[in-house]
């Protein structure tokens, strides 16, 4: 059996935002230009980690539970990787956790990253994680999501769709809300929507 081509848990993310932004990661790395929002979002992040190690569970539905900040994790079998903003433990489960710094509540983009790294944590603890949290830095909350079988089975769907355009080096269409244009790192390199 052949390994797969390693993607990063951000690539699932990135592709159902837009497909072209994983394209360009990977078969045409140009300098991508950081925007506003990516880089607020790390000063923001930084400032919930302080905040979030004070805090209890209760904004989580959990009354206890370990905590673990910026965990690298991988799975070789699935060929993926990231890094978690944060892992909470309990003796049943674990919960993967992704800061966002995002308005409203979260986009379909991100339940895929948060599936991602359920993905990986089922294969690394030989479990299967239920329920994962996108946590709304704007707001200060915790929003709840199954990761169910159904969505898992999505995931692992993009997996093969990024890696089969990788392989066959296709360029994706242009997304249908081009309103996601205007803000992306990658916007220099669409000549099809500029």
């Amino acid at each position: 059996m052949t390994k797969p081509i390693p993607l990063k848990v951000s690539d699932l993310k990135q592709y159902a935002y837009c497909p072209r932004v994983v394209y360009y990661q990977y078969l045409m790395p140009v300098e991508k230009k950081t925007t506003f929002k990516m880089d607020y979002g790390k000063i923001e992040e930084a400032r919930i980690d302080k905040l979030e190690n004070r805090r209890k569970l209760k904004k989580y539905g959990l009354s206890e539970g370990k905590r673990f900040f910026h965990e690298n994790i991988n799975s070789s079998l699935l060929g993926l990787s990231g890094k978690l903003d944060l892992l909470i433990q309990t003796e049943e489960q674990y919960f993967p956790v992704d800061f966002k710094f995002t308005q409203g509540r979260p986009h379909k983009n991100h339940v895929y990253q948060l599936s991602g790294y359920a993905l990986i944590l089922d294969d690394l603890y030989k479990t299967e994680v239920k329920k994962g949290f996108v946590y709304l830095i704007p707001q200060e909350d915790a929003i709840a999501f199954d990761l169910n079988y159904f969505l898992k089975s999505a995931t692992l769907k993009m997996l093969d769709e990024i890696r089969n355009m990788i392989i066959m080096e296709k360029v994706p269409s242009v997304v249908a809300n081009r309103n996601k244009c205007f803000d992306c790192e990658y916007r220099n390199f669409c000549g099809d929507v500029f």
